[in-house]
């Protein structure tokens, strides 16, 4: 029997060991790596070269969607499961976009993240149930939704900028240079449409951090 060996990337100690609870209650699953930012996953991929990797998207240094395409430059053939409490399909178009092959809520089932565990090592692209039918929606939806428009890159600084970041804190995060993050800052405003910072607030408000 193949052992699938996991990383898990959580911020929260308790979640990771729900997780590792879960998982682990199979045979054939192993966690062989855990993180609680980026960086951290950076570093455990490099040394403990996981076969899946299930991470969040709410990181507290570089966002998952960042994070993802950092894994997928290291590895093109790593497999990666995102797991996040975000419901709203930009959230599952943008992981998949940047080399997610599945994309799970925190509401969806402890069933759910198993089998797509699962999906997702056998090398298949897996959606919850719940976001599955928005996503594709989303996608057939002929309404123009600017946000869709944009890279993972582009994404993960503007979801910053609209938490609050500055470009110094930013560029420190994505380990970019300040130069680089104001002049994406710029074309992301130019490729939307928006006129200044505030009509930029508006139009990414489905990316502003929920309580």
């Amino acid at each position: 029997m193949a052992v699938i060996r996991l990383m898990l990337v959580d911020d929260h100690a308790v979640v990771r060991e729900g997780y590792r609870r879960l998982l682990e209650r199979r045979e054939d699953l192993c966690i062989v790596a855990e993180a609680a930012s980026a960086a951290e996953a950076l570093e455990a991929f490099r040394r403990d070269e996981p076969d899946v990797v299930v991470l969040d998207l709410a990181l507290p240094d570089m966002g998952g969607v960042e994070l993802i395409g950092r894994l997928r430059q290291r590895r093109s053939d790593t497999r990666i499961l995102a797991f996040s409490m975000h419901g709203d399909p930009l959230f599952a178009a943008q992981a998949m976009k940047a080399g997610a092959l599945g994309y799970v809520t925190k509401s969806s089932e402890p069933e759910v993240l198993v089998k797509a565990v699962y999906s997702v090592a056998a090398r298949q692209r897996t959606l919850s149930p719940d976001i599955a039918p928005r996503l594709a929606v989303a996608l057939l939806d002929e309404r123009d939704d600017p946000l869709r428009a944009l890279t993972p890159r582009e994404f993960e600084i503007l979801r910053m900028l609209v938490a609050g970041h500055s470009h110094a804190a930013i560029a420190g995060a994505l380990f970019l240079s300040p130069k680089t993050v104001q002049n994406c800052h710029y074309q992301i405003k130019a490729k939307l449409g928006a006129r200044n910072d505030i009509d930029l607030a508006r139009i990414a408000a489905p990316l502003a951090p929920r309580d």
